[in-house]
């Protein structure tokens, strides 16, 4: 089984509306001159999404922006050109994670081009209130670059928004597929397993390891699917499968409440709803969802 994935439509999180315009954001003056009439606010509670009275992301004249707020250049709508900002949360201000029902639930209200530009927005917006202070000297940090970097006036020091590479992974074994749970998930919920990326492993390396050391699942062969941003806080979630070499389970509990083997028929069911169905699936935002539903694509 190999093969990428047809990305069309786009996966969640992706899709950009926005031109990231990164030959602006060096210049002052023409940041500067973009802040006019014609500029636009998108609207956040926090770091969830504000909506209007259509379930749309709510855009909002610049004007609209706290006056001393530290504002990030988002990008061009690509639709008409107008400049895109968001205001950053005052210091100290932090916002609740929510449970993950609750954050699908958000998710699945938005357009595929609302999700994409939220996502953007949120990732940035995230890791500016979560880096507001140097690392290397703990001096107050100021937003550079339209804020898409943050500079150090004691040490000089730049900062850059991250991204945090995720191996998110198939496991087949037989015709079966091998799916786990959290004890934080709602209840009969299953996805693929995943985990971070570590320094100096490659990504086949993360997944073999992630997969050894939460299931007890040796595998082989690992291929590369497709990607998606994922904005909680800000990771590019790398999708995988591979095939394991034994179906025996050594389960981690400290990592998964519970891991099993589900033939076809039961992802099959999984993914209709249908009553009786072994597991609950992963929502349609999820690349987990897109990957098994690749999967029983295949021939």
């Amino acid at each position: 089984m190999s093969g990428g994935l047809d990305t069309t439509p786009p996966i969640a999180f992706s899709g950009q509306p926005l031109d990231r315009a990164d030959h602006l954001r060096a210049d002052p003056d023409a940041l500067r001159r973009m802040r006019d009439e014609d500029a636009l606010l998108l609207a956040l509670d926090g770091l969830a999404p504000d909506l209007d009275e259509n379930g749309r992301l709510r855009w909002l004249p610049l004007s609209a922006a706290p006056a001393d707020a530290e504002l990030v250049f988002l990008g061009l709508l690509r639709r008409n050109g107008r400049p895109a900002f968001a205001a950053l949360p005052a210091a100290g201000r932090a916002a609740a994670a929510g449970s993950i029902a609750a954050r699908f639930n958000a998710m699945a209200t938005l357009s595929a081009d609302d999700l994409a530009s939220y996502g953007l927005a949120r990732s940035l917006v995230d890791w500016h209130a979560r880096h507001r202070f140097c690392a290397e000297c703990g001096a107050p940090t100021l937003v550079a670059k339209g804020g898409w970097q943050r500079d150090c006036p004691a040490c000089s020091a730049s900062h850059f928004p991250r991204c945090d590479p995720v191996a998110i992974m198939l496991v087949e074994h037989d015709g079966r597929m091998l799916l786990g749970r959290q004890a934080r998930f709602p209840p009969g919920f299953y996805s693929a397993l995943a985990g971070f990326v570590e320094p100096g492993e490659t990504m086949e390396e993360a997944v073999a390891r992630e997969v050894l050391e939460e299931a007890g699942v040796p595998v082989e062969r690992v291929r590369y699917i497709a990607s998606q941003p994922w904005p909680y806080p800000s990771q590019l979630m790398l999708g995988c499968i591979a095939d394991a070499t034994d179906d025996r389970l050594a389960i981690d509990r400290t990592e998964l409440e519970d891991a099993r083997w589900f033939a076809r028929a039961e992802v099959a069911a999984a993914l209709a709803g249908e009553a009786g169905a072994p597991f609950v699936a992963p929502p349609a935002q999820a690349i987990a969802r897109t990957l098994l539903e690749w999967w029983l694509a295949q021939p």
